[in-house]
């Protein structure tokens, strides 16, 4: 209406000019709780290859908090067993090293050792988790393979293929984790783009205290 004004000569200045428009905030993004996400990590069937692959899979993205991307596309010479970290080349080919941590370590060796040979059959593939059919995962497999494991653990909750990420920062900002260390790791250029899962830890404090609390 103002701009109208302004263009008719009707006026020479805008009283609007200076209102800051409402901001929109970013959405809180869904996240587990430490049971729902031990729940999710036992339910592959580690008695068969691929089920195997899939623990290994979800322990390394809980543990590391990869993007899907990073972990579809992780090749086993990006992984360094005495070292116990992971070489990743992530947004703007920005290069971190990620602690594998010790469970992680364990079930990716494991399969490595014997699995994903399994899986491959004599067949060649530099990534680290491969398909049946020996190939780069995809990311809408890597979607089933959530959706699938969640409605076995009995996960009711809507899950995107980044929950296990979303897990990982928001357990480590819970526990204490300082905030640079945690945007580090997850390889986030602006600090303000890692400051969203405080929020997340402060429902959930609200929530435990809202839960526990005798006056809650």
């Amino acid at each position: 209406f103002f701009l109208y004004i302004l263009r008719e000569g009707l006026r020479d200045t805008d009283p609007t000019a200076d209102i800051e428009m409402p901001r929109i905030g970013r959405s809180l993004p869904k996240t587990l709780t430490e049971d729902q996400v031990d729940a999710l990590l036992q339910a592959p069937n580690i008695d068969e290859p691929l089920g195997h692959r899939d623990r290994a899979m979800l322990e390394l993205l809980y543990a590391s908090g990869l993007r899907v991307s990073e972990l579809i596309n992780l090749k086993q010479s990006q992984v360094n067993f005495n070292q116990g970290v992971l070489r990743i080349v992530g947004k703007g080919d920005r290069e971190r090293l990620i602690p594998l941590g010790e469970e992680a370590q364990r079930w990716l060796h494991d399969f490595i050792d014997g699995p994903r040979m399994e899986i491959l059959l004599e067949r060649q593939t530099e990534y680290l988790f491969p398909t049946r059919r020996g190939n780069r995962m995809t990311r809408q497999a890597f979607w089933h393979i959530i959706k699938r494991y969640a409605h076995k653990a009995g996960i009711d909750k809507k899950l995107s293929p980044h929950s296990l990420r979303h897990a990982f920062a928001t357990h480590l900002l819970n526990r204490g984790a300082d905030l640079r260390v945690v945007q580090l790791l997850l390889g986030h250029s602006d600090l303000s783009t890692t400051q969203i899962y405080t929020h997340v830890a402060r429902e959930r404090l609200k929530d435990l205290h809202g839960e526990h609390h005798p006056r809650g």
